[in-house]
């Protein structure tokens, strides 16, 4: 990466172009009154986060009786949510305690691309999740062929693997976009629309590129949750006993609202011309993908594995 910022820092030497190799992140809101209250609240929710997901990822890997292929799936959703996390929070922080929050060109790339990976890493493994589930419930003899380990692995190489791919490509058409005196970023981290407002270049490739990828890995894993959910509700409907569909369905709702907030707040962040879109709208909105999900997934996503037992 450092040959390819020289490169790009040579080429705007070459032109008229201001370098610019630190950015500032406005923050999530710049009222002095709701610093230390956020503060202490993102704390508060990092804490837990790291608690929650490192706690998932060592009671699986320690209990032998949970080596399976949908605790595997949950405790790489797990690893997800604590990376995801981490990309983004302590950044964050600073913000709160801090006049001036600034990171530099290469710091602010590493930044986008680790949370372009994750993000949509996570996108595919509840799709991921969901076919292991609908398997489990639907056709439960073919359950140890269908979901072998084997099967199971390559699932998650395909999960990274789109993470990383999508990654790069974000990332390599990000660093060629110019730069010049504008320096604040309108967000508390390096995102991918945030940075396009700042670009004195052309930013069509990467819009197009971002609206495609967006559009690709937000509504191909959607499509393969509703179509799991279609096929689970109807196995459901045919549990003869009331108690136990009311638990196959209280359990189907805490889910499907989880991911609903996930997807849902991915959406209106990426699927939105930049003509309509608000970036203090959607700082909210990812506060909820960034933030609140990888706290909530994890008691959420254990419960909901409990359906095909």
């Amino acid at each position: 990466m450092t040959l390819i910022l020289s490169y790009i820092y040579q080429k705007m030497s070459e032109g008229n172009y201001s370098i610019v190799t630190e950015f500032i992140l406005a923050g999530l809101t710049d009222k002095p009154e709701l610093q230390l209250p956020l503060l202490l609240f993102f704390v508060g929710i990092y804490v837990f986060t790291v608690v929650g997901n490192l706690g998932m990822i060592t009671l699986i890997g320690l209990s032998s009786h949970l080596h399976t292929p949908m605790y595997y799936l949950l405790s790489n959703l797990s690893f997800i949510d604590l990376c995801q996390s981490t990309v983004i929070v302590p950044k964050m922080l600073v913000n709160f305690v801090m006049e001036k929050n600034t990171i530099s060109y290469p710091e602010c790339m590493t930044q986008l691309y680790f949370f372009i990976v994750f993000a949509i890493a996570e996108c595919h493994m509840l799709s991921a999740m969901a076919y292991d589930r609908y398997v489990a419930i639907c056709n439960p003899l073919l359950y140890n062929v269908t979901m072998s380990n084997q099967v199971c692995s390559w699932m998650v190489v395909g999960v990274y693997s789109m993470g990383l791919i999508c990654a790069t490509v974000h990332t390599t058409c990000m660093l060629r976009v110019f730069f010049c005196k504008d320096d604040i970023i309108n967000h508390y981290f390096c995102d991918l629309f945030p940075l396009l407002e700042l670009s004195c270049s052309s930013t069509f490739i990467n819009e197009v590129v971002g609206l495609s990828s967006s559009a690709f890995n937000i509504f191909f894993p959607t499509m393969t949750i509703l179509s799991s959910y279609i096929f689970i509700i109807a196995s459901i409907l045919h549990i003869r006993s009331t108690e136990g569909r009311y638990k196959a369905f209280s359990t189907c709702s805490s889910h499907v609202s989880a991911v609903a907030l996930f997807f849902g707040s991915l959406a209106f962040m990426y699927l939105q011309p930049s003509s309509v879109s608000s970036m203090d709208q959607g700082k909210v909105s990812s506060v909820f993908y960034t933030i609140i999900v990888p706290i909530i997934f994890p008691p959420f996503m254990s419960s909901y594995m409990y359906l095909g037992k």
